[in-house]
Order: structure tokens, then C-alpha cells, then sequence
């Protein structure tokens, strides 16, 4: 065979080599789709005080581990403990405020009922006195005076009575009718709870990371001084649209993490990204700006999608949010599932070289 014959055969092997991995690729996009652009997330919460003041006790280092509830630093509580002191004083005064509301009232309520006492007796003596009157056995003047008393009487009544139900309405039918207490016991409660503010403490079980405090460093009330990594964890990866035509919701996948080579994990897909932020239109008043591009073949857009590690889901509390994977989806089952974890096991493999 001439060297002509063998480089002939060569070019035609590698043609046919090509065209075999280029339908492979082809197929492999649409039923056994893989990518590297794959990472682990937990979910980071910035540490924040409520309040602010001088950091006097600082409890964890930084990278520790911590469990919900469990306490961060401590803010100087002294003026907090003041205004609570404050607040219960002013709770303490409407209280006494409400016991001389109450005596006042009961004051007001007994000149009413001397009042009414009174006016009924000036009634009946202006009946009979209008009655001997008619018969000219009492002087008008006499009778006059006596009417004139009980108009007084009326007016009397009617004074009491006002200052009663005023007194009745500045006191409230209850306690919690009282406008002043129901302030007091407000101011109480934020007292308290400012107060509770002056103690930082972890909102989940994670990582403290980035701790920023020392004690004497000064805290602003909703400046981040630290932050708190979530030992939940969730798995992102970034496919092409055209290779999730035949994913649902609940497939089957595969996942190799960069820091644990040659160890597959089962996975599931939770959820779908409902679009990326080249599909959203900000209503800032600005104008379209269509896409410019002069090349024929765009690039592919890619679509977010979860998953789920199923057979050891305490794998991703260890892994470090940010974490590099593979994801090997499986929509088809038969000959392409097969095909698809003898992918992502050459993945796996690969993992031990970089």
C-alpha cells in the first residue's frame, strides 16, 4: 500500500470519525445533556443589628460553625436598659394616673346621684308649689324662687353629669380602654425588645464567615458585620434551551463535584428558572435597545435549573457555597441513560486530572 493509499484511508477514518462524535453531540444535547457550568449555593444572610452601639462581647471566631438562636456578640445594653427603665416608670405613672381617674369618677358619679337627689326634691316642691299658686294660696315670688332653684337644680345635674362621662372617657371603660396606659404598655414592649436587639444572635444553623467585630468596634443599626452561610444548600446549573426540550420537573440527574472526584451523587430536578434577566424590561422610562450583533450564529441562551442530592443530602452542608459540579441530566431512558452515566463517570475520572 503507497503512502498516497495510507494517508487516503487516514482522512477518511477521521471523517467518518468526526461525523460519528458530531451526531453523538448532537443527540447527546437533546437526550443526555451535561454541563460543567454547575455550582453549589447556600444561602448567605447578611448579620445585621437591629440597633446601634458599641460591640462589648464578641462569642464566636470567625469560619464557626452555629446553630439557630445561638449568640453572635452583644451590643452595650446600658441605654437600652434605661429606656426600659424609662418605659416602666411611664407605665407605672398611667397606672396611678388610673387610680386617680378612678377616684375622680367616683367623686364625679356622687355628685350626680346628690345632684339628682336634689333636682327631685326642687321638682316636687315647684309641682306644689305651682299648685297652691292656682288656688292663690302661695306668693308668686315665692313661687318664681323656687322655679328658678329648680332650673339651677337641672343645670347642676347636667354639669355633673359631664364631668362624669368625661372623666369616664379619659379613664376608658377598662384598661384597655385607657388611651395613656395602652401608649405606656406600647412603649414597654419596644423597650423590651430593643432590648433583646442589643443580643446578636444567629437566624439558622450555618458558617459565620467574614466576621468583621471586635469588641469596642461600633455597630450602625443595619450595617452587615458579618455574614451567616446556610448549611442548606441548593444545586445550580446552567443548560442551553434546546437541551431541556425533553426535562421535566422530578427527572433524574447525576452530579460530580469538582471536590470530591470520582464520587457520583443522585440528584433530582426541583424547579426550572422561570426566565434570565435578558428577559425582563425594567419600566425606567428608556427606550428598547434591540440586539446588535453581525454574526450568523448567536450564542445559546441557558436556562437555571435545580436539583437535588437524594442519597446523601448532608454532602452539601460540607461543600463551600460557590463549589464547581457537573450535572448530567437523564429525560431519556434505554439506550441514552445508559450512555449518559458512562458520561458523567469519564467526568469523574477527568476530575482526578484538574
Amino acid at each position: 500500500m503507497t503512502p498516497d493509499q495510507i494517508f487516503a484511508r487516514w482522512v477518511r477514518a477521521a471523517l467518518i470519525v468526526s461525523a460519528l462524535l458530531f451526531g453523538y453531540f448532537l443527540a447527546a444535547d437533546l437526550w443526555m445533556p451535561l454541563t460543567p457550568q454547575s455550582r453549589v449555593i447556600h444561602p448567605v444572610i447578611r448579620v445585621a443589628p437591629q440597633l446601634s452601639g458599641q460591640i462589648v462581647e464578641v462569642r464566636v471566631i470567625d469560619n464557626q460553625r452555629v446553630e439557630a438562636g445561638e449568640l453572635l456578640f452583644k451590643i452595650d445594653p446600658r441605654p437600652y436598659q434605661l429606656a426600659l427603665r424609662d418605659a416602666q416608670l411611664m407605665l407605672e405613672a398611667a397606672e396611678r394616673d388610673n387610680a386617680g381617674y378612678d377616684a375622680s369618677l367616683a367623686a364625679a358619679e356622687a355628685e350626680v346621684r346628690s345632684a339628682q337627689v336634689q333636682l327631685n326634691e326642687l321638682a316636687r316642691e315647684h309641682k306644689r308649689l305651682a299648685t297652691l299658686l292656682a288656688s292663690h294660696n302661695v306668693s308668686q315670688q315665692l313661687y318664681e324662687q323656687t322655679r328658678a332653684n329648680y332650673q339651677t337644680a337641672q343645670a347642676g345635674l347636667a354639669s355633673a353629669k359631664a364631668r362624669a362621662e368625661q372623666l369616664r372617657v379619659k379613664r376608658g371603660l377598662t384598661d384597655e380602654g385607657n388611651l395613656r396606659l395602652r401608649q405606656a404598655r406600647n412603649d414597654l414592649e419596644r423597650a423590651e425588645l430593643n432590648l433583646s436587639y442589643s443580643n446578636v444572635r444567629a437566624e439558622i444553623d450555618g458558617v459565620v464567615s467574614n466576621l468583621q467585630v471586635k469588641p469596642g468596634t461600633y455597630a450602625a443599626a443595619g450595617s452587615a458585620l458579618a455574614a451567616l452561610v446556610s448549611n442548606e444548600a441548593d444545586i445550580i446549573a446552567d443548560f442551553r434551551e434546546k437541551s431541556l426540550t425533553h426535562t421535566a420537573l422530578g427527572e433524574t440527574a447525576a452530579v460530580v463535584f469538582d471536590a470530591l472526584p470520582g464520587q457520583i451523587f443522585n440528584a433530582r430536578v426541583t424547579s426550572i428558572d422561570a426566565g434570565t434577566s435578558q428577559g425582563q424590561l425594567l419600566p425606567d422610562g428608556s427606550l428598547a435597545s434591540p440586539e446588535n450583533s453581525d454574526r450568523w450564529v448567536r450564542d445559546a441562551q441557558r436556562q437555571r435549573v435545580h436539583l437535588t442530592v437524594q442519597d446523601s443530602s448532608d454532602i452539601l452542608a460540607q461543600l463551600p457555597s460557590g463549589s464547581r459540579a457537573t450535572v448530567q441530566l437523564y429525560p431519556v431512558a434505554g439506550l441514552a441513560k445508559l450512555l449518559g452515566s458512562l458520561q458523567i463517570r469519564l467526568v469523574s475520572l477527568v476530575h482526578y486530572i484538574y
